[in-house]
């Protein structure tokens, strides 16, 4: 497996454990519809959570969150709608990033709510 593919998975692996910390029921991994796929789909009281986790080494080329391009928003939507519609929930719905810098000197977990409020 690619380097970039390891971290990645790690990131998830992190951003699993921090939510579940949080008290956060972890519902789904990895949801994929159409094109799109979403990193975790968790539920907090009465609030599905849809997560895109971003991992990085470095801040050299920017923020891991500003890596989730429109397109990519847009496709995450589509397949959340999917994933309630699916399982009958009547829910909010929110969105959130959760941004990780991961190297051979620690990690930042970085929680973002409602994230694409702001994109």
């Amino acid at each position: 497996m690619a380097e970039h593919n390891d971290l990645g998975k790690k990131g998830e692996e992190l951003a699993i454990e921090y939510l579940r910390l949080k008290e956060y029921e972890i519902l789904q991994r990895n949801y994929r519809y159409q094109k799109a796929e979403v990193d975790i789909i968790a539920k907090r009281e009465n609030t599905l959570i849809a997560v895109e986790v971003k991992t990085r080494s470095t801040l050299e080329f920017g923020d891991p969150q500003d890596f989730v391009k429109p397109k990519q928003i847009q496709q995450l939507v589509k397949a959340v709608n999917n994933y309630v519609e699916e399982s009958g929930l009547e829910v909010d719905v929110r969105f959130d990033i959760i941004a990780i810098i991961k190297n051979r000197t620690g990690q930042k977990i970085e929680h973002i709510q409602d994230a694409f409020l702001y994109f």
